[in-house]
């Protein structure tokens, strides 16, 4: 699986390389720069780029405008974004073009390696990786008029760890429950949600989506 990241502090980014490599993915391209990382989504063949939110030279949210970019040049372009705080907004505009291959994670979670490497996996698969941090914040800020307030207590369990990646098999493990009792929750929560019948994993990510806007 062939990965660029982009990160522009020397240490973690060398880092993430070497515990890339370590997994078997083969590192194709190593930025730390947003115009570098914009020059790597044009001319460099990758499965997935693995972006800090902030990069050169305005470090701000360079790294995520490139990535978002790339993204509306290529559709469903895999990217997992690392940021070292919790930023709502960062979450919401990686999502908003409804489709999968996007992950969100606190540069925390890179030291968690088998939960790391499983999201990279994930996002360069067509999910949705989403820190666990971020979820459980979303959650503490739901709203009385949020779009999924209808939803029962254990379909938001389900739909929490929806937004974190979880495929039906993880979630029943996770609640203790038949694989089939997931799918007859994710169905209610999609005709809760009035989400069409379509391809179900795009549904998946349309029901993240209005989980993750919820709060505004």
């Amino acid at each position: 699986m062939r990965v660029v990241v982009a990160e522009d502090l020397f240490l973690l980014r060398d880092g993430l390389v070497r515990m890339l490599e370590a997994y078997d993915f083969e590192v194709v391209a190593a930025v730390e720069t947003g115009p570098e990382l914009t020059r790597a989504f044009k001319e460099v063949e990758m499965d997935i780029a693995v972006v800090d939110v902030r990069l050169p030279p305005s470090q701000t949210d360079e790294g995520l405008q490139c990535a978002l970019a790339a993204r509306r040049e290529k559709p469903g372009q895999p990217v997992l974004v690392l940021s070292q705080h919790v930023e709502h907004l960062y979450a919401r505009e990686l999502m908003a073009d409804g489709s999968g291959g996007i992950g969100y994670l606190l540069k925390d979670r890179v030291f968690h390696v088998d939960q790391f490497i499983d999201a990279v996996r994930r996002v360069a698969a067509g999910s949705v990786a989403m820190d666990p941090v971020v979820i459980s914040q979303l959650m503490s800020m739901r709203s009385d008029e949020s779009s999924v307030q209808g939803l029962s207590p254990r379909e938001l369990e389900v739909l929490e760890l929806m937004a974190g990646g979880r495929s039906n098999a993880a979630i029943a493990a996770q609640l203790f429950i038949t694989e089939r009792s997931v799918a007859k929750h994710t169905s209610n929560i999609f005709g809760k949600l009035g989400l069409p019948p379509s391809d179900d994993d795009n549904r998946r990510v349309l029901a993240v989506l209005k989980y993750l806007d919820r709060d505004r």
